[in-house]
């Protein structure tokens, strides 16, 4: 266990550093100069000595591999360096947008369980064929809704049309509820998809038929037996659509309005400040190893035939 245990944190750490490397290098080729963008305007009037302090000050002015290995060394300690536009630490403003982006994406992460196990359930337990073909269907439906169209439209519907949830002024719970759909709707599908699929094979197995032979209901097999060989690769693709929540939160905050790194993303990238952009990539990236991690470390305890395979292996 301890050999599976550290094989799959050294797997995380190894995404880390790639990770971490090539958004590093990424933003540096890009096209534009944050320093200059910002310090470069007639209205400051400074010269081009001062400007060439100001970039030694950032250590701009250093080798691609030096900056490198600061930055490697910084991040390790915590520091994320200073953002050039805002002059501040970028730590400062992770602070205060990560946060609700995170609740966010939770929020929307656990409405999207929900609702992939209500879809799933619905459509195995229905008798009428040409609705649970109804049911099925509509996966393929929330996955091919834009995100920011999909929040214009839960807008239009539910605040204006019927008035359920007000967007002008709402209170701190009711301004969570149309973007926690929207960004759980489109990602349930996947998941609803593949849990009804992995459903439908489980319930083909011989060992269900040999418990209902003994007198147990559909329910009861569905619910005792089927549900847990069938929700290993619908965790699987869990974690994996995590690390799309934070990139959908982007849009999604842009939509309703909403503070986080959305907006934070938004002026770095019109800013080209690339210190904040490398929080933000290694941030996200984080977050994405560590559910992964937390998925491949629930398998053996889901599936006991994993647990004894790992208990052998090591």
């Amino acid at each position: 266990m301890a050999r599976y245990l550290f094989g799959r944190v050294g797997q995380a750490l190894a995404v880390l550093a790639l990770t971490f490397t090539a958004a590093f290098l990424l933003l540096q080729v890009l096209p534009g100069d944050a320093i200059m963008i910002k310090f470069m305007s007639p209205d400051m009037g400074l010269s081009a000595d001062q400007i060439a302090e100001i970039r030694a000050s950032y250590g701009a002015d250093r080798p691609l591999w030096e900056r490198y290995f600061t930055t490697v060394g910084n991040f390790l300690t915590g520091n994320f360096g200073i953002s050039i536009q805002a002059g501040v630490p970028v730590s400062q403003q992770l602070a205060t947008n990560l946060p609700p982006t995170l609740l966010l994406a939770s929020l929307a992460f656990v409405a999207a369980l929900i609702l992939t196990i209500i879809l799933a359930t619905v459509s195995n337990m229905v008798g009428m064929e040409w609705l649970r073909a109804g049911l099925q269907a509509l996966p393929s439906l929330f996955i091919s809704v834009p995100v920011f169209w999909l929040g214009i439209m839960l807008i239009q519907i539910f605040s204006f049309q019927l008035g359920l949830v007000s967007v002008i002024s709402p209170g701190p719970v009711e301004r969570l509820v149309l973007p926690v759909l929207t960004l759980a709707i489109p990602i349930s599908a996947p998941l609803a998809q593949i849990l009804m699929r992995n459903i439908d094979q489980v319930l083909a197995q011989p060992f269900v038929a040999v418990a209902r032979a003994k007198g147990a209901s559909r329910n009861w097999v569905l619910w005792r037996h089927v549900a847990r060989n069938a929700i290993m690769p619908t965790l699987t693709i869990a974690g994996v659509l995590f690390g799309e929540l934070l990139a959908g939160a982007v849009v999604t905050e842009a939509v309703f309005g909403l503070s986080g790194l959305g907006g934070l993303t938004y002026q770095a990238v019109g800013n080209h400040d690339t210190a904040v952009l490398q929080a933000i990539v290694v941030i996200s990236a984080l977050a994405f190893v560590t559910i992964n991690l937390i998925v491949d470390l629930l398998y053996p305890v889901l599936d006991p035939r994993l647990g004894t395979k790992v208990g052998a292996a090591t």
